[in-house]
């Protein structure tokens, strides 16, 4: 699992344009974003952690980011997805959902199906 975190120095603009830059180079460069409350070994609300576990149980890769280091990030990001409740969840660079909409794609098997390009690489595992 990758963890990212905003660090405030480079974003000493406080710039909008570097926040939306900054989304859509985690949504492109990681094949499953997740924008959450908290980090992945402590998420801060159940929706986030049911996400994680939901999304560790494809062993795939999980890139994550913390909303709560940089609360400027928050309207990157919904701006990004139209969406506006968290966790938020990209996979392949499409914007999928929260908690609830990857359950029910893990429920009718979609997220299989949506995840099953996606390995784990060797230095990941």
């Amino acid at each position: 699992m990758r963890y990212f975190s905003t660090d405030p120095i480079d974003n000493f603009e406080g710039s909008s344009l570097f926040l939306k830059r900054l989304v859509e180079q985690d949504v492109k460069e990681n094949p499953v974003m997740i924008y959450m409350k908290g980090v992945p070994e402590f998420p801060y609300c159940g929706f986030s952690s049911l996400a994680l576990r939901l999304l560790r149980q494809y062993n795939v890769p999980i890139s994550a980011r913390n909303i709560f280091e940089d609360p400027e990030i928050i309207h990157a990001i919904r701006d990004h997805s139209s969406w506006p409740t968290f966790p938020q969840i990209f996979i392949n660079g499409e914007f999928i959902g929260g908690s609830d909409i990857i359950l029910n794609m893990h429920l009718n098997g979609e997220l299989k199906e949506k995840l099953k390009d996606i390995t784990v690489s060797e230095e990941s595992k």
